[in-house]
């Protein structure tokens, strides 16, 4: 129990103190940069602050699930897409970095709180986890896919980062529910919905 606890400790410190690896190359970094003026970097640099929020909560997600789930074969799928997200988490970082913007003050606080959803979530059983899992990549993706609408229109080095990451996180969803996600109950969804709602204002500008 020592070891797994310290294994744990020291996972959630470097997700959220240390910079993120990354296997696949950056998306768009073949791309030049665009011409953006001062407000327009500001403000991308915020979208990538909400993303990069977002992969900080999914890792500590993914990880609550992983502590609470018995079935092998979930834990080996909720681990192969907690290194997806990382990935994520190391691109939103670095552009947040090449836009000369900064990562969220309170990425400790997103992680705990994550962490709490993801461990509560387990104990309801595998099923109901996977439902939890395929529903919060599904607000994901629509979440991504409404901040591309939001930038520059020449930004293809961000449009290609948020591309990727949201053809990752359905084919996460799809995932889940092959491995038996239970649809969750629409007051469920909502709720989740509005938390989420409320950490993407509050990260945008802390």
């Amino acid at each position: 129990m020592l070891d797994q606890f310290i294994t744990e400790f020291d996972k959630a410190l470097r997700t959220v103190f240390a910079p993120a690896p990354t296997i696949r190359e950056m998306p768009g970094a073949e791309l030049p940069e665009a011409e953006m003026d001062e407000s327009q970097r500001k403000h991308t640099a915020a979208l990538m602050r909400v993303n990069h929020v977002g992969e900080i909560c999914a890792q500590a997600l993914y990880q609550g699930q992983a502590l609470t789930s018995g079935d092998l074969a979930i834990k080996q799928a909720l681990g192969k897409a907690a290194q997806e997200e990382t990935e994520h988490l190391a691109w939103t970082e670095r552009r947040i970095k090449e836009l000369g913007g900064r990562k969220s003050l309170l990425n400790p606080l997103w992680y705990g709180g994550a962490l709490a959803f993801g461990v509560l979530a387990g104990k309801f059983g595998d099923a109901w986890n996977l439902g939890f899992l395929a529903e919060t990549e599904r607000q994901v993706e629509a979440h991504i896919e409404s901040h591309k609408g939001r930038l520059a229109e020449e930004d293809g080095r961000t449009w290609k980062i948020l591309e990727q990451m949201r053809l990752d996180e359905i084919s996460h969803a799809d995932t889940a529910v092959r491995l038996g996600a239970r649809e969750l109950p629409t007051p469920v969804k909502q709720l989740m919905w509005l938390a989420s709602k409320a950490m993407t204002k509050t990260a945008h500008y802390v």
